[in-house]
């Protein structure tokens, strides 16, 4: 394989607010009310198989890009080590792809024979796609997973984020419409509520020099309170939700650890996984486990925006000072107070509400962007100055307007549904009525969703509208190295064999080896800076030849 010139470009992001490269990890709970029997992981392979036959009728040829796991790191340690893989948890070694044959499909489904349109050349299932707008989608053990293209700023990552629902609910869709298949119906939540958790990631990056322990101590009080923004709201207490109750976030009980490089067993506050997928010297990516998965706009867009800000005040050396006592304790404590009243032991004695920390972080990043004019109104990044004004309203109305937080605090917003039913029918919080209207909020069919009810009835506040989203399931960030990832699959499809976060891999006619891109900067590759070389070529030879910087055909083999 030969390895082309990275594509031109490059720059930087303001420093000191919310703007910097990032992205989500949606892994969408799944479940075929027809064949309770049937096997997750294969159902999830079913779902990444449907949405392939929806993209060809879209974008031929892109379907098929499987993804490159050349790069792929995943036991490298933050902390300064690498884990054997021995030593590993299987859910760890994610560079490396799964395998699942059509036999054993077949077999899931009670079925001696199984048409797998679409099929690779070995007769496997599909269970990895990149995707024209720069995201990947994929099968994570026992998940679908969604991952977004990188973008630059929170109020993207909102729409790409949300474009993954309408990429899963494209493949709802089309299984519906097999009726030689079990209809599967897909959650955007975190819990089945009996003792199983699966993850909503967010991806930062940041510079490398930033001393990982300055990044925990920062991090770990933020990320405790940040739940009372973000959380999504369950019904249920403990990992089995064996207590009756209703609490804040999805995923604190599944915590147990302050600091660790496991994401699906002893899940740590703070994750150490260093694998950057992008120059490695020079960045690196804080992998974020501890999120629930939004539907609310609002929340996602706080959850994005405020974390942002937080890493540029460690980055400067000038977050808050505290350190909470016990942090996985507090962090389950704060989940269970729905009155936000409970108060956390700091380790220099004081003992503050998780409003008074997040106030705490607040007015420090609010310092920070006024100090480095990032934060101002007409003349900073366009979106520091939003963040820190809904960023406060939020936390003001969580202390003295709660009917308003529902509008925008999903968790809240939740809660005022399930206290209706309550009241209606004097249920009690272990009644498995309650339990299933938890379910049904986050269905990601509109017309089964009790979220979009709220959301169509102007009940949840809206950050970005429809048509923007509607674009971005099939259009690629404009700013990031996304843009060129996605325009190749989407104008090269039959041309690309592999891709990921770092590199684009051609097959062409006429080159005697694959050609691997890399793509290591994340603002390389824009559409400022390499729109007019798509624009200019409908094929990939002579693409490939300009991008070489070759001024003849290809070569022969």
């Amino acid at each position: 394989m030969t390895a082309a010139p990275e594509p031109a470009g490059g720059g930087a992001l303001p420093a000191g607010g919310a703007m910097r490269v990032m992205g989500a990890e949606t892994e969408y709970g799944i479940h075929a009310p027809s064949a309770p029997g049937a096997n997750a992981t294969m159902m999830s392979a079913r779902v990444v198989q449907a949405y392939a036959q929806v993209t060809r009728q879209r974008a031929a040829g892109g379907a098929e890009t499987r993804w490159d796991y050349t790069d792929e790191e995943p036991l490298h340690d933050a902390r300064g080590w690498t884990l054997e893989r021995g030593a590993a948890h299987p859910s760890q070694l994610t560079d490396q792809p799964p395998v699942l044959d059509a036999e054993a499909v077949a077999l899931a489904y009670g079925r001696e024979e199984l048409e797998l349109d679409g099929e690779d050349e070995s007769g496997s299932l599909l269970m990895n796609m990149v995707l024209g707008n720069g995201a990947r989608l994929y099968v994570d053990h026992a998940h679908p997973e969604y991952s977004s293209p990188e973008v630059t700023n929170p109020r993207d990552a909102v729409v790409w984020d949300a474009a993954g629902d309408l990429v899963a609910l494209a493949a709802v869709r089309r299984l519906a419409a097999d009726p030689e298949l079990p209809p599967v119906n897909l959650y955007k939540n975190n819990t089945d509520n009996k003792s199983v958790s699966y993850g909503s990631h967010e991806n930062y990056l940041m510079p490398r020099p930033v001393p990982f322990g300055d990044i925990v101590r920062g991090l770990t009080p933020f990320f405790v309170t940040r739940q009372i923004m973000c959380g999504a709201g369950r019904v249920g207490l403990g990992q089995d939700s064996s207590t009756p109750g209703y609490q804040i976030s999805q995923r604190a009980d599944f915590f147990e650890a302050e600091v660790g490089l496991e994401t699906t067993i002893r899940r740590p506050i703070i994750n150490t996984r260093d694998e950057p997928h992008a120059t490695a010297d020079k960045y690196r990516r804080l992998h974020v486990i501890i999120g629930d998965a939004n539907l609310s706009q609002a929340s996602n867009y706080l959850k994005f925006g405020t974390t942002a800000m937080v890493l540029s005040l460690i980055e400067a050396g000038l977050a808050p000072k505290v350190e909470v006592h016990e942090p996985v304790a507090a962090l389950q404590a704060i989940s269970h107070d729905t009155t936000l009243t409970a108060t956390l032991r700091l380790l220099d004695g004081r003992r503050v509400t998780a409003l008074d920390l997040q106030w705490m972080y607040h007015e420090a990043a609010a310092k920070l962007a006024q100090d480095t004019g990032v934060g101002d109104a007409v003349d900073g990044d366009g979106h520091t100055h939003d963040v820190l004004d809904r960023w406060a309203a939020t936390l003001t109305q969580l202390d003295s307007d709660r009917k308003s937080a529902a509008a925008s605090v999903e968790w809240l917003a939740k809660l005022s549904l399930l206290e209706g039913y309550r009241d209606r029918d004097n249920l009690a919080w272990d009644d498995a009525r309650l339990g299933l209207v938890d379910l049904q909020w986050a269905d990601i069919r509109p017309e089964k969703g009790l979220y979009y009810r709220f959301l169509a009835r102007d009940r949840m506040q809206r950050i970005v509208d429809d048509s923007r989203i509607a674009t971005a399931v099939t259009e690629p960030p404009p700013d990031t190295r996304a843009f060129f990832r996605g325009r190749c699959i989407s104008t090269f499809g039959k041309d690309v064999v592999g891709a990921s976060w770092d590199s684009v891999i051609f097959d062409v006619p006429g080159y005697g080896r694959l050609q691997r891109v890399p793509t290591r900067e994340p603002l390389r590759g824009t559409r400022a800076l390499t729109g007019g070389l798509f624009a200019r070529h409908r094929t990939a030879g002579p693409f490939l030849a300009e991008l070489l910087g070759q001024n003849t055909a290809p070569p022969r083999a």
